[in-house]
């Protein structure tokens, strides 16, 4: 009689929450001891001076349900190679993405301000796989800042597009930029191998990115030609050049003539050392809206008459 009372207290003990001694609901320390899923690597090329916009921007970006996140802050020896060049840094952050066998490689430069809900938004391309090349929308620097957003070579910026639109494109910037490593590893074994100095000694990396700097003389003409600019277009013609998405298993994407998607919905900031953001508080000069009702209220205020204001006391 005495063994089933036991067998029955025992019975519903498992059935209810375990209690202390106090009454309050007891805790086991358990250990995870599955391994994280490499999912992405966000790689942060840097000078080593971060204005504090950025680092509350990446900072204060959600994360989505059920990511493990495991953040490396000694970014020295891992993804955030700092003082060298642009196209180096890059190269350094895909040696180590696909040195770990990471999928997918986040690119988000220390002047690109996020917006808080770009890992939600990228987390769905992750999802979804239809794109291996997935950027946000940001612009230059400058007086009159300009969307860097590309389709075609030496035809300015492409215009035909709204605010909010997901954008095919064969010219991406790579300040926010989402890149399946199954393309970079195309790029990376057909990429020369080179070595570049830090304070750990030399690091062997692939030329997957590098800063175009040519100069030569027509022997037709005569005329003396140079070439410069930055890391990303070069990549980017050559992945097209190249075939690289059909090595890398992206046949259907290969096939189109702007491979690349811009979300224009991922809307970041430039911002420079003094904390100057293009565009700046006046961006409705430069960013076209999809709001019907938005561009109503535009359509119906009145403009700033300065003859109005004559006689009036300030």
């Amino acid at each position: 009689m005495r063994n089933k009372t036991a067998n029955k207290k025992k019975s519903m003990l498992l059935k209810s929450p375990i209690r202390d001694k106090n009454g309050g609901l007891a805790t086991q320390n358990l250990v995870n001891q599955q391994a994280l899923v490499r999912k992405v690597c966000i790689a942060i090329p840097t000078t080593g001076l971060l204005r504090v916009e950025w680092v509350m921007a990446r900072y204060s970006c959600v994360i989505p349900v059920n990511w493990s996140n495991g953040d490396i802050y000694q970014y020295h020896r891992q993804d955030g190679p700092k003082n060298y060049v642009v196209a180096d840094a890059r190269n350094i952050c895909v040696e180590f993405s696909i040195s770990n066998n990471f999928e997918w490689t986040l690119f988000n430069d220390q002047d690109t301000l996020l917006p808080n809900d770009t890992f939600l938004k990228l987390g769905e391309y992750m999802r979804e796989m239809k794109y291996p090349v997935v950027c946000g929308l940001y612009y230059c620097k400058g007086s009159t800042p300009e969307p860097l957003i590309f389709r075609g070579r030496g035809n300015g910026y492409y215009h035909k597009w709204k605010f909010g639109d997901k954008v095919e494109v064969d010219g991406i910037p790579m300040g926010c930029t989402l890149i399946h490593n199954s393309v970079l590893k195309a790029v990376y074994d057909e990429s020369e191998v080179y070595s570049v100095p830090s304070q750990y000694g030399p690091v062997t990396v692939r030329r997957v990115f590098e800063t175009p700097r040519n100069s030569w003389q027509d022997p037709e003409t005569g005329k003396y030609n140079s070439q410069g600019g930055t890391e990303d277009i070069p990549w980017c013609d050559r992945v097209i050049r190249d075939k690289i998405l059909v090595k890398a298993g992206w046949k259907e994407i290969a096939k189109k003539k702007y491979p690349f998607l811009c979300d224009t919905s991922i809307f970041c900031q430039h911002i420079d050392n003094n904390g100057v953001r293009y565009p700046g508080y006046g961006y409705r000069n430069y960013v076209q809206y999809k709001d019907s009702k938005l561009e109503k209220l535009e359509k119906q205020r009145k403009p700033f008459n300065v003859a109005s204001t004559k006689g009036s006391q300030y």
